[in-house]
């Protein structure tokens, strides 16, 4: 027997002292009230009403029950209206797990902004470029890209990241730009660990179809920073996404590589822990993000 729900159908009656005036209140049928008190006092051992044609009145037992029935739900309510508060206010700590080029370059200002907006939030940022499992780190949002795979968690999809193959000026006067994704082989090719593992890069021409080109790794780091000062230091050529050389593209310190070929944009997702709703400061960066997407993505730059 579900025992808060026969407190507040018994406190009803009790107070309306009417079986059938307690079942329009609670939009119950008379026979479905009646039932309940009934089991409720088999289940007590104790007779809680009397009854007449007309009214229904707590026996001494049932008066006592009233008071501790009622005691009861208001502390069951009052815990209740303690957990909805907290996740509706934006109090307490926001913590949030990025990969290190948007963790390092575009998220610090969303998440200034966002406690700009909500002073009374601490931030607790965690930086990795590996898939986190919200559940498993601890953590309210994590932001993934690429693949995600299934899980227990919720993927919302921000949009998507353009990588793009760069070379530092100098390198290309020195060494020429390759004309046909054919002629990469020739150049030492920086990437980060992961990325073209097979020596291969999967490219889109200008024509939507996809051409494979070799490559030769000279750099094969595990984080964007190291490769992007192999290329800027004439190493070689790379691939970045733009989130993290936007400046140097816009100050000409990195120039695109075969600008008629590039590489299948990324899927970004924010993941969260699986629950009928995100809790609100979690609802409340998700809304921040669909708004400054392309600025967390290295489109816009920030104003």
């Amino acid at each position: 027997m579900d025992m808060l729900s026969a407190m507040r159908i018994f406190i009803r009656v009790v107070e309306r002292s009417s079986l059938s005036a307690a079942a329009r209140d609670l939009g119950l049928g008379q026979p479905t009230v009646s039932e309940r008190v009934e089991k409720l006092e088999k289940h007590l051992g104790a007779r809680l009403l009397y009854r007449t044609t007309r009214s229904v009145q707590a026996t001494d037992a049932g008066a006592r029950f009233y008071d501790y029935a009622k005691r009861a739900i208001e502390a069951a309510e009052e815990a209740e209206a303690s957990v909805a508060a907290a996740e509706t206010s934006l109090t307490g700590t926001f913590r949030i797990a990025a990969p290190h080029g948007l963790g390092e370059m575009t998220l610090p200002r969303l998440l200034i902004e966002f406690q700009t907006l909500h002073p009374a939030l601490a931030i607790d940022v965690t930086l990795n470029d590996r898939f986190v499992d919200p559940m498993t780190e601890g953590v309210d949002l994590s932001i993934r890209i690429g693949e995600i795979g299934s899980g227990n968690f919720i993927a919302r999809r921000l949009g998507t990241m353009r990588r793009l193959m760069l070379a530092a000026p100098g390198y290309l006067e020195r060494h020429g730009q390759p004309r046909e994704p054919a002629e990469l082989a020739a150049h030492p090719f920086i990437r980060v660990a992961g990325f073209a593992a097979d020596e291969r890069l999967q490219l889109i021409g200008s024509d939507g179809g996809t051409v494979e080109a070799p490559i030769r790794t000279a750099w094969r780091v595990n984080h964007w920073r190291p490769l992007m000062e192999a290329v800027l230091a004439e190493r070689g050529i790379g691939a970045l996404f733009v989130a993290v050389c936007g400046r140097e593209i816009a100050e000409g310190r990195l120039v695109s590589v075969l600008p008629s070929h590039e590489f299948r944009r990324v899927d970004v997702h924010a993941i969260y822990p699986p629950g009928p709703r995100p809790a609100a400061r979690t609802k409340a960066f998700l809304s921040l993000l669909a708004e400054r997407a392309d600025e967390l993505f290295g489109e816009t730059p920030a104003a």
